[in-house]
């Protein structure tokens, strides 16, 4: 049985040994991009830097971040692109910036060809496509994605899938199987419907049937903005169904129950995890990234 959480401690003690990796960090700029989904978020439509977030990452006692797309353009994965550089430039306390970037899927020729290219794929650890806002509810089981996939499990990249409860749970489940090969990143544990009881106990049993493929890891983040935001027990349950080797933290940054508020949102998360034993604590908030957010070989 993988390690159960202890009782949480107060406050946000400093973290141990190698610090936080920070696996889902969003910072994007409206210059760069059109991010249509924001004008239902007007609290968040404006542009999010790096030095918005430095010193609340900074006290949180992260090292790492991955920086994820937030438009599926290839003008926002190189904003984020320039802004890891950036980061690392800057030799602060966050020493190492990633990228979970998008690519067109449908366009697998594309795809072979951006992934052989040393240029296009600086800093990229993952890939993603936003396919909660993409009007083909079935668009990671197209042929020509399907091919794409295939592209990404041959160069160790994993699939992120974000905000998938209820339209693409069981979908995860389909495309683990059909690509065995392929790391499939569910995210915010796949956005369970915190304080329904009834939806609550839908998603578990997905999300069991998505941890048993053994493909499937989890990020621990945008727990805050589920439901009602009471987010212990789903943390628990993934806990249990993934153990702590198949999970890793994330803030979700700047998307919070406030927004940009590192408190309410990746602080109050962490501080459940800290409180975990440390062999567990250690491999969510750096373990896990470590393993599966690699970046590709030079060549």
């Amino acid at each position: 049985m993988p390690p159960r959480p202890s009782e949480p401690r107060e406050g946000a003690p400093e973290p141990a040994g190698q610090g936080v990796t920070d696996a889902h960090l969003h910072l994007w700029d409206l210059g760069a991009s059109p991010y249509a989904w924001l004008d239902a978020h007007p609290a968040l439509h404006r542009s999010f830097g790096w030095e918005d977030a430095r010193r609340g990452h900074e006290a949180l006692g992260v090292r790492r971040v991955v920086l994820v797309q937030a438009d599926d353009t290839l003008a926002d994965t190189q904003h984020l692109q320039r802004t890891a550089t950036r980061i690392e430039a800057a030799g602060g306390q966050v020493s190492r910036a990633d990228v979970v970037a998008w690519l067109s899927l449908a366009d697998p020729e594309r795809v072979g060809a951006l992934l052989a290219d040393p240029a296009a794929m600086v800093h990229v650890v993952g890939v993603r496509h936003l396919v909660h806002d993409d009007p083909d509810p079935g668009f990671l089981e197209r042929p020509d994605v399907a091919r794409s996939l295939d592209l990404l499990a041959g160069v160790a990249l994993p699939l992120d899938v974000p905000d998938a409860y209820p339209r693409h749970l069981e979908q995860v489940v389909r495309v683990a199987q059909a690509h065995p090969d392929l790391t499939l990143v569910l995210d915010h544990l796949g956005k369970p419907p915190l304080g329904d009881a009834p939806g609550m106990a839908r998603w578990e049993e997905q999300l069991r049937r998505i941890a048993a493929q053994p493909s499937t890891v989890a990020k621990v983040s945008g727990l805050a903005t589920s439901g009602d935001g009471r987010f212990e027990e789903a943390v628990a349950i993934a806990l249990e169904v993934f153990g702590p080797e198949r999970l890793m933290f994330g803030s979700d940054w700047p998307i919070a129950p406030a927004p940009a508020d590192h408190a309410c949102g990746a602080g109050r998360l962490l501080g459940v995890l800290r409180g975990w034993e440390p062999a567990a604590r250690e491999m969510v908030l750096n373990g896990t990234a470590d393993r599966v957010d690699r970046r590709l070989p030079v060549r």
